[in-house]
């Protein structure tokens, strides 16, 4: 099979080519490296033993796409996971989430269309479910456009645009993932999380603390309905998700489907840190914080559905997800730039 990735040298697109080519498929890459690096390409060609096709794109670029397919393709899938996807940052810049997650999506269904391409997987998330009184999350649970945030609304109305897409062609095999906290790396060190600036989620703070470059973690409530006071949330290892995305492309059916990825067994913020300390040898420090506006007790799903359809499921776990992160952050202390 050969497979178009959009954010192919992302944290999980990198993963996700890694897993393809185990497989015995080929991968090329459109990336802008706006999020990403080039250096992320060549660690995944020293993993896999190739030099994977990559072009510069801009995938918002309807001309720059075509352009691109016409140059590489045929193609027998896509996988999108091009996206902008910091929660905080869509709240003050909603018209460039907007714009480049949405535009994006358009984008690359409408090249699915133009050159006959079967398979569409579009990498979402799990914020799009509305109603915590829901959780577990399965696939059937409530979403909509409530949500507390650009980023997740961005997602939700890509869904529903594919799923009006899928109703135009009885041959179309649309799917959608969704998943909620990616953490860990590639066991080789090669490539992992590599955030601009202040990280944005958990793990790469902690790891930053137990390597000495940040000086704490803020943990943002105490006082929620958990086994320790602490929000819980479901950490799947990003080669878990990445091997998720392959089930899904190699599993695809017609019309549109949805799955969950996860573990199914969320775990708290100091379960988490308490598994890096472990894996690290490193105490982190920790420091109280007032909760966020917007923080959910708990976001985790049932991945059940994955499992039947796809024969998928986690094999992971966060001590596992820790220590293959701490080797990441180890060779690479500030990510790609090292």
């Amino acid at each position: 099979m050969r497979v178009l990735l959009t954010g192919g040298a992302g944290y999980i697109g990198a993963h996700t080519v890694v897993e393809l080519i185990a497989a015995g498929h080929e991968a090329v890459i459109f990336d802008d490296f706006s999020c990403s690096s080039p250096v992320a390409i060549e660690r995944i060609n020293e993993i896999t033993g190739t030099q994977v096709c990559n072009r510069t794109i801009d995938v918002t670029d309807a001309e720059a796409v075509r352009a691109g397919i016409d140059e590489t393709g045929p193609f027998d899938a896509i996988i999108h996971l091009a996206a902008r996807k910091a929660i905080g940052e869509s709240v003050s810049l909603p018209l460039e989430y907007y714009e480049n997650n949405v535009g994006s999506t358009i984008v690359m269904l409408a090249a699915m269309r133009e050159h006959g391409i079967s398979t569409f997987l579009f990498s979402g998330t799990g914020t799009v479910y509305t109603h915590q009184e829901d959780l577990p999350f399965v696939e059937t649970s409530r979403t909509g456009l409530a949500l507390p945030n650009p980023y997740s609304k961005s997602k939700r109305i890509c869904e529903e645009i594919m799923a009006d897409f899928a109703r135009t062609g009885p041959d179309r095999r649309l799917i959608g993932l969704r998943y909620f906290n990616p953490i860990g790396a590639h066991e080789s060190g090669l490539i992992g999380e590599d955030p601009q600036g202040i990280p944005n989620n958990l793990m790469p703070i902690v790891a930053r603390v137990a390597a000495g470059i940040l000086p704490q973690v803020s943990i943002f409530g105490r006082d929620y309905d958990t086994v320790d006071g602490t929000a819980l949330r479901d950490y799947i290892h990003v080669v878990d998700l990445a091997r998720g995305h392959l089930a899904a492309i190699e599993h695809a059916e017609r019309g549109m489907h949805f799955y969950n990825l996860g573990t199914g067994q969320p775990s708290s913020v100091l379960e988490l840190i308490a598994a890096f300390e472990e894996a690290s040898g490193r105490q982190i420090t920790v420091v109280d914080a007032p909760r966020r506006a917007g923080d959910a007790q708990a976001t985790y799903c049932l991945p059940d559905k994955a499992h039947v359809k796809l024969a998928w499921r986690a094999e992971f776990g966060i001590g596992r997800a820790c220590g293959d992160y701490w080797r990441w952050q180890q060779q690479n202390p500030e990510g790609y730039r090292s």
